[in-house]
Order: structure tokens, then C-alpha cells, then sequence
């Protein structure tokens, strides 16, 4: 089964290349021929990750998925939250980001923050959402150059690496990215087991 993944970010898509079985070929917009800055203007992150799956779905004609994921610091409100990719400016520097949030931190005890992802699967004209979650600590300066955007001040729970001290195996052991991609996969293989060959 073919699916066009509703992102521009590279990471991503390796990401979930990386956690779909064989028979799941995914591709990115570049891929579909589409180059296009698809908007993020909801409160919430399966908002966000429904407008973007139909934006795409509305072009291609294809079964195809979007996920939006944001980092919930609690002792801020769970900012930057569902603005997390533009938390400094519409230009969405991770560098700049990572300074907003560190100088928000500063003199803070209290660190604990989660990544939280939803996928929105559309099949056909049928939504399913997905939702991931990865709870952890901030660290107070950069750690690693793996990853990208707050992974190299974000620790999860249970380990001492910060995501950009991690390989792609170490970083799927925790990653709230791929707990919501399981279910995605688990759900995709029960459907094509389940769907008239």
C-alpha cells in the first residue's frame, strides 16, 4: 500500500520509514510533486494534523496521513505545545526555538516536559487519529547532533541521552513519534488483512 505523508521535514520521513513494515511504502510531498507550506492555524495538534491530511488528500486523490507533534513543558503551560515549530518566529529555526525555551527555563527547578504526536490517517474519506506520547526532562544546554528540532535538550524518562545523543534505534525505543506510528502500522495491517484482496 502506497501512502503520501503529509510533511516536507526529511526527519520525519525517515523517521517513519524507519518504523513501517515492507509492505507500506511511503512518500513524502516532494515525492508527490507537491511543494507547497501546508497551514497549521488550530489550537490543537489533530486540528493541525486533519487540515493538513486534507489539504494533501484534496490534491493527490490519495490514502495519505499528516502528524503534528508539539513539546509540553508543563511548568509553562505546555507552551510551546501546538506552536512549537514557530515558537521563536515564522521562520522555524530549531536553534531559535531551543534559545526561547532555555531563557523561559532559566533559574527553573521544575523541567518535566512531553513530546506529544497525532497522526491523522485518511482512507478514503474516513479520518482515524493516532496520538504518542514520550514524557521527559529539559536539560539546561544542548546536548548531541543527531535529530533535530528540541531534541537535543529534551531527555526522556528512562534514559540519560538527550534525543540528539541518540541513534535512530535508540531514539524509537522512546519515541513519541513512533508509539503513534505503531498504532498507525497496527491499524493499516488489521485493514489490509481485513479488506477483499
Amino acid at each position: 500500500m502506497t501512502i503520501v505523508f503529509a510533511t516536507n521535514n526529511q526527519h520525519k520521513v525517515d523517521e517513519i520509514r524507519a518504523a513501517v513494515p515492507k509492505n507500506f511504502s511511503i512518500i513524502s510531498l516532494k515525492e508527490a510533486g507537491i511543494d507547497i507550506d501546508i497551514p497549521e492555524p488550530h489550537d490543537t495538534l489533530q486540528e493541525n494534523a486533519s487540515e493538513k491530511a486534507r489539504t494533501i488528500h484534496r490534491l493527490t486523490h490519495s490514502n495519505c496521513f499528516s502528524e503534528d507533534t508539539g513539546l509540553e513543558v508543563y511548568s509553562l503551560g505546555n507552551e510551546p505545545g501546538v506552536h512549537s515549530a514557530r515558537y521563536a518566529g515564522e521562520d522555524k529555526s530549531f536553534d531559535k526555538n531551543i534559545d526561547k525555551l532555555l531563557s523561559k527555563l532559566d533559574g527553573s527547578s521544575d523541567r518535566e516536559a512531553r513530546f506529544r504526536t497525532v497522526i491523522c490517517l485518511l482512507l478514503g474519506e474516513n479520518e482515524h487519529f493516532f496520538e504518542g506520547v514520550c514524557e521527559g526532562t529539559i536539560v539546561s544546554e544542548r546536548r548531541g547532533n543527531m535529530g533535530f528540532g528540541y531534541d537535543p535538550v529534551f531527555i526522556p524518562t528512562g534514559s540519560g541521552k538527550t534525543f540528539a545523543e541518540m541513534t535512530m534505534d535508540e531514539k524509537n525505543r522512546f519515541s513519541h513519534r513512533r508509539k503513534a506510528m505503531d498504532k498507525l502500522v497496527t491499524f493499516l495491517n488489521n485493514f489490509t488483512d481485513s479488506s477483499p484482496h
